[in-house]
């Protein structure tokens, strides 16, 4: 049955889990005033890029001539790389030897990421930019495995079967992990929200971004409590910002049931109340 036209958007005095880090004030009041009752655990803390220690490992090697090939796996991290490297060096300097290696990018962001450069790509994979397309393309280009060194740049979860699989051909390979989120210096009210989770007692949950629900899924397996939070989590109503977000939670097994319109805390918090006032609608 519809929900009237005039019946107020509430949350019942349900239990609201949420994981936004800097804006964690203003979400829980928008949550209170919709008669939630807020848990906001930050999850997130921003880190200064010249903490990217492996980016500039990576930078001194690629400098000294000791890398062969770079494979980008998305524009973001690219983009971040490059960023960090420049905390410590000239931007000509890091476009140049880039130039004088070969240049992988999985998939049109990559492309356009390094595009901006002024670099093109030497190899670019297509759909759908899975790493059994990335070394379907390098075999396809003769890449002499054997010994080849190259570094693969990352940006989120590291994919261990695409850089075994490199290792296997007898490559030596060099992640480059690039950093733009870290854990929380305190880790206690996120691991307050998790057990929260993981004993039932949370009605709905609230992620606005990707890098909240890799964050929650790592602190969670840590602590040894990932299959209770995940049990959890399949009890309570799961509501995602929008579609890359929505998104990394289908990668990890975890179904979204609430996405807004528009892709704002604001809207995302409404519908969630929303589907709570009237959730067979």
């Amino acid at each position: 049955m519809p929900r009237p036209a005039n019946s107020p958007v509430s949350f019942g005095g349900r239990k609201v889990v949420a994981f936004e880090s800097r804006r964690a004030p203003e979400m829980a009041d928008i949550i209170r005033s919709l008669g939630g009752d807020p848990l906001v655990a930050p999850s997130m803390r921003e880190l200064p890029l010249e903490d990217n220690t492996e980016v500039l490992t990576f930078a001194e090697k690629l400098f000294a001539g000791e890398t062969d090939a770079l494979i980008c796996f998305t524009g973001v991290g690219t983009r971040f790389m490059v960023a960090a490297m420049e905390t410590r060096h000239d931007r000509q300097r890091i476009v140049e030897a880039l130039r004088g290696v070969t240049l992988v990018a999985r998939g049109p962001k990559p492309v356009k990421a390094l595009r901006g450069l002024g670099l093109e790509p030497d190899i670019t994979v297509g759909e759908p930019n899975t790493w059994r397309e990335i070394l379907t393309a390098l075999e396809a280009a003769h890449i002499p495995f054997p010994g080849w060194r190259v570094a693969v740049q990352e940006y989120g979860i590291r994919n261990e079967e695409f850089l075994d699989a490199l290792r296997e051909r007898g490559s030596q390979v060099l992640p480059v992990p690039v950093y733009r989120w870290g854990l929380p210096e305190d880790l206690g009210p996120l691991r307050t929200a998790i057990v929260v989770l993981a004993e039932g007692e949370a009605d709905l949950v609230l992620f606005t971004t990707a890098t909240q629900v890799e964050h929650v899924l790592q602190v969670a397996r840590q602590d040894g409590n990932e299959e209770r939070l995940r049990e959890g989590l399949r009890r309570a109503v799961i509501c995602s910002i929008g579609p890359t977000c929505s998104e990394v939670l289908a990668q990890n097994g975890i179904a979204t049931d609430v996405m807004p319109e528009h892709p704002r805390m604001g809207h995302l918090v409404r519908a969630a109340a929303q589907f709570a006032s009237n959730p067979a609608d």
